[in-house]
């Protein structure tokens, strides 16, 4: 497996993984990314700002996800609880997590929490913050296997309601 800096040319392999992915949360009844999120816009945001990584598996991308690491703004307001960090902006967010559906059960989740962890421990970072759509439990059963821990309510640009979580590293 290889993980690296999506490149402009991997901009055609990557989309497809989104749109699959919002399928499969579209399947379990949750709203989350149906209308078009994450657009191509926002994906090549991404890549020109060296936010997106691409995962490799068997010489494929087959995964994707985005490291913030300038400070979440939805993340500054935290509603029924805090967290394990304070308000320090010492942290690097997860976001945009797609994996394809014939990937899934790979290690791909496991490994992506690695690398995040591992690139916040070599930029002095405190810990890894990332939210989710209450409803996805697939999402939210993960992140708590990966040490993550629920810190409560962030509200997105738009209004929309995310569980927050946090990894002290």
């Amino acid at each position: 497996m290889l993980i690296r800096k999506t490149e402009k040319s991997d901009f055609c392999a990557i989309m497809p993984i989104y749109d699959e992915a919002r399928k499969t949360i579209a399947a379990l009844g949750i709203d989350q990314w149906q209308n078009g999120y994450p657009s191509e816009a926002v994906v090549e945001r991404d890549i020109e700002l060296d936010q997106s990584r691409a995962i490799e598996l068997d010489g494929e991308i087959c995964a994707t996800f985005a490291l913030i690491f300038d400070g979440e703004p939805t993340y500054n307001k935290i509603y029924d609880g805090e967290w394990l960090t304070g308000d320090s902006e010492s942290y690097i967010a997860i976001h945009r997590v797609a994996i394809s559906v014939a990937k899934r059960g790979s290690g791909i989740a496991g490994a992506i929490m690695d690398y995040a962890a591992d690139t916040a421990r070599s930029l002095g970072r405190k810990s890894l913050r990332i939210d989710t759509h209450r409803g996805n439990i697939v999402m939210r059963k993960m992140l708590e296997k990966q040490g993550f821990s629920y810190c409560g309510i962030i509200y997105l640009e738009d209004g929309g309601e995310r569980v927050a979580y946090e990894r002290v590293l």
